[in-house]
């Protein structure tokens, strides 16, 4: 997901953005830029490039330097007006603020505790139908992967954008698409969902 400002593939990335807005509660980012310490470009220089209204999950997975770059990153969403959401770290999320929490499936028990804490709590959805039933509470969004191809390790059978019309189209919770979601694919799916994907900078 290239967010360089003024880069054409951005400017896609922006009109399919403009239609998530659309479909989502008004308190939801349309487009979540996740980091990645392999794959997205450094936290705080994403952090930069980040437009207002959008939002920024922070996964730090332990990193010794992770309290000062959240701390960075939590002053420069106030100051670009973006959302700030920290991976799987409530403790770090109240420490600096921020928006809120991205839980995977796993920390479900611990969501729910959390929850309330926060303005914003989104939750991983890699199976499918897990948006379908009912929904942890205190969670605003779920992230449902794997949309189209997509080369992280993480990833599982790509579902298209067909199926992913119509899972969102029946969630009892809004929903991102995750996994190969980029400005050339965004718009096929930017009418019934959120928009999320590792954030990069062109070269």
């Amino acid at each position: 997901m290239d967010v360089t400002p003024g880069s054409h593939s951005t400017r896609r990335l922006y009109a399919a953005a403009r239609d998530a807005a659309l479909n989502l509660p008004p308190e939801l980012p349309p487009v979540l830029v996740f980091t990645d310490p392999v794959r997205s470009a450094p936290p705080i220089v994403l952090a930069q490039h980040i437009p207002p209204g959008w939002g920024l999950v922070f996964r730090h997975f332990g990193a010794p330097d992770r309290v000062q770059i959240a701390a960075h990153i939590a002053e420069l969403a106030r100051i670009r007006r973006f959302a700030l959401l920290i991976g799987a770290d409530p403790d770090l999320a109240w420490r600096v603020k921020s928006d809120g929490v991205h839980w995977p499936e796993a920390l479900r028990r611990e969501a729910i505790r959390s929850a309330g804490s926060f303005r914003l709590n989104t939750m991983s959805a890699h199976r499918p139908n897990a948006a379908l039933g009912p929904q942890p509470p205190g969670i605003d969004a779920r992230i449902l992967s794997t949309v189209f191809p997509s080369t992280s390790p993480s990833a599982g059978p790509a579902m298209g954008a067909t199926r992913f019309r119509a899972l969102a189209s029946r969630a009892r919770i809004p929903v991102y698409g995750l996994g190969g979601v980029k400005p050339a694919t965004a718009g096929s799916i930017s009418n019934f969902g959120g928009l999320a994907g590792v954030g990069q900078l062109a070269d």
